[in-house]
C-alpha cells in the first residue's frame, strides 16, 4: 500500500487512508460517467479524484492544525498514487518526474480556477471549467458541465456543514451525485 511511505507522518495513517479511501470512492461513483458526462477513462478518473481533493483540501483550508496536516497527507497520498499508476503503464524512471510535475501543474491549475469560481458562487465558470479540462479536445462539442457543476457546488456545500470532530477522524463523507445537481 502506498500509505507506507509516509515515514514521520504514520501517526495520521489509518485517518489518512480511510478518507482518501472515501474520497476516492465519492470520484468513482458511477452516476458522475454514466450520467455527468465524465468520461471514464484514466484522465477521467483523474479529473474527478483531483476535484474531490480539492473540494476536501477547501473544506479543511478553515480546520484546525491536524486538519490541515491530514489534508496535506491525503494530497501526497494522491501524488504517491499518481505515481504508481505511471509507473504501471510502463513509463520508466526517467520519464517519471517530468509526468509528475505535468500532473501536479494540472492539479494546482485546478485548485486555482475551480477555488476562483467557487469562491464567487459562479455555476458557469466552474462548468466552463471542468468543460476545458475534462474534454480538452472536444472544444465547442464538449457537454456542458453545468450538471457537474451544480454537484459540485452542492457537495462543497454539504462538506462545509460536516464539523471539525468528523474531519479529525477522516470520516467526511461526500454527498452522492443524483438527478438533483441540476437545481440551480
Amino acid at each position: 500500500m502506498i500509505f507506507g511511505l509516509f515515514g514521520k507522518k504514520n501517526g495520521n495513517r489509518r485517518i489518512v487512508e480511510k478518507q482518501y479511501a472515501a474520497l476516492t470512492k465519492a470520484a468513482r461513483h458511477p452516476y458522475l460517467y454514466e450520467a455527468l458526462d465524465v468520461p471514464d477513462t484514466v484522465m477521467g478518473r483523474f479529473e474527478m479524484l483531483s476535484a474531490m481533493l480539492i473540494l476536501y483540501f477547501r473544506r479543511t483550508r478553515a480546520s484546525g492544525t491536524s486538519g490541515q496536516e491530514i489534508a496535506q497527507e491525503i494530497v501526497d497520498a494522491f501524488f504517491e498514487d499518481v505515481d504508481h499508476s505511471i509507473r504501471e503503464l510502463g513509463v520508466g524512471d526517467v520519464g517519471v518526474p517530468k509526468r509528475m510535475k505535468k500532473f501536479a501543474g494540472m492539479f494546482y491549475g485546478r485548485l486555482e480556477s475551480y477555488a476562483a469560481a467557487l469562491d464567487a458562487g459562479d455555476r458557469a465558470g466552474l462548468a466552463a471549467a471542468l468543460r476545458r479540462n475534462i474534454h480538452p479536445e472536444a472544444g465547442k462539442d464538449a457537454p456542458s458541465m453545468e450538471r457537474l457543476a451544480g454537484y459540485l457546488f452542492a457537495a462543497e456545500k454539504a462538506m462545509a456543514a460536516i464539523g471539525e470532530d468528523v474531519i479529525a477522524v477522516g470520516a467526511l463523507h461526500v454527498p452522492e451525485p443524483g438527478p438533483e445537481e441540476h437545481a440551480a
